[in-house]
């Protein structure tokens, strides 16, 4: 490989992680999120593999990452949720591009936005999240004034809306509350003469246990990229799920050293006997988690070792013991598991985080692979 560590991304696996999460949820229709570059996978590639394996619908967090799909060919139903407070939102809506409105501000920004196209709103409700969105008085006048903006045709209400806080919790009272809240907000809206055609509030967590809230639409994310959205959710393996992005480097030297050999910045790893120690050029400039230090682990020719003392900014230092090894053999830091090697979940439980941020973060001078059916850029929707 020519750059310092490469991602590679497994299209068939995500595709099939795709059918798998139809299988959870055969009735509703399917947004694939591709939001933050696909989580790191690439957004264009992945949206192709997306609709091609039939996903309905893509979801993106801002205006920007809709345009982006589209200036790369994608012209089936998209959604962007994320509109501040200076957002152009003409462009996008001319592009056929649905947005979100969660307060009467944000519609009227949609209805102000000098759009030649009636934009279509999924209408966004804060049913305990209170992150977007709006409830109570507040939820009452915009469910109206979109109601009434319908009416006159300044909009289309083409969806409602929420989020769960505490779906990879299945247990969780909050869930139950949430689901509620939500089909109350529903019926306000058609107390207003109005119906929104698409009802989504399952997340991947949801989509996979908790069914009554598939209703219209599901939003798979983190599922779909092959991660369990937490641990009592299930693994990735009990829910058929393969993790589709394998990162990897090559050891850039090799060198055996003697018991007593203080390792990275602040000598917080010491050997405590010979041993070798193998250098990869990959470090938290390229998005590694600095926290995982000391405490990580890679796969190297089969065998499992582990990160030896501080992640640096573009270096790792992995104690390799008396594993054969040599300058440019593979390591293996994170994949679908199929070798031994570690989960991003391994990682991102040695850095007290979650999987989203370890494969969000990855950037800088990592380079990605697609692998599997490369799919064509199309214009359709699934």
């Amino acid at each position: 490989m020519s750059a310092p560590a490469e991602a590679v991304v497994d299209l068939d696996a995500y595709r099939a992680n795709l059918a798998r999460l139809r299988e959870v949820a055969p009735t509703a229709a399917q947004m694939a999120v591709v939001k933050a570059d696909a989580y790191g996978h690439g957004a264009v590639e992945i949206a192709a593999a997306a609709r091609e394996a039939g996903a309905e619908w893509l979801g993106v967090a801002t205006l920007e990452e809709a345009r982006d799909l589209r200036r790369a060919g994608d012209r089936g139903p998209v959604l962007a949720w994320l509109n501040p407070a200076d957002a152009d939102l003409a462009p996008a809506v001319d592009a056929d591009v649905d947005v979100a409105a969660g307060s009467v501000e944000q519609l009227d920004a949609v209805i102000a936005s000098g759009s030649a196209a009636r934009p279509r709103v999924h209408l966004k409700v804060d049913t305990g999240m209170a992150r977007g969105g709006v409830r109570g008085a507040e939820l009452t006048a915009l469910l109206e004034a979109a109601a009434t903006a319908q009416r006159a045709g300044r909009i289309e209400i083409a969806g409602i809306f929420s989020h769960f806080a505490c779906a990879d919790e299945p247990a969780s009272p909050v869930n139950g509350a949430q689901e509620h809240a939500f089909a109350d907000a529903v019926a306000e809206l058609a107390s207003f003469g109005a119906q929104a055609p698409l009802r989504h509030l399952a997340n991947s967590a949801a989509a996979l246990t908790r069914p009554s809230t598939h209703l219209d639409m599901v939003r798979v994310g983190i599922a779909s990229y092959g991660l369990s959205p937490g641990p009592a959710v299930g693994t990735s393996a009990e829910l058929g799920l393969t993790p589709v992005m394998t990162l990897r480097t090559a050891l850039a030297l090799v060198r055996r050293v003697p018991a007593g050999t203080g390792v990275s910045y602040g000598h917080t790893y010491v050997t405590r006997r010979e041993t070798t120690l193998g250098l990869i050029p990959v470090g938290y400039g390229d998005g590694l988690l600095r926290a995982a230090s000391n405490r990580a682990s890679a796969l190297v020719n089969g065998v499992l070792v582990p990160v030896a003392g501080r992640v640096c900014m573009d270096q790792v230092v992995l104690d390799l013991g008396d594993t054969p090894a040599r300058r440019g053999d593979e390591v293996v830091l994170f994949g679908p598991g199929h070798r031994g090697e570690p989960l991003a979940e391994d990682w991102a439980e040695a850095a007290s985080t979650i999987g989203y941020e370890v494969l969000t973060r990855l950037g800088g001078r990592i380079a990605r692979r697609h692998a599997g059916a490369i799919p064509t850029i199309t214009g359709s929707g699934g």
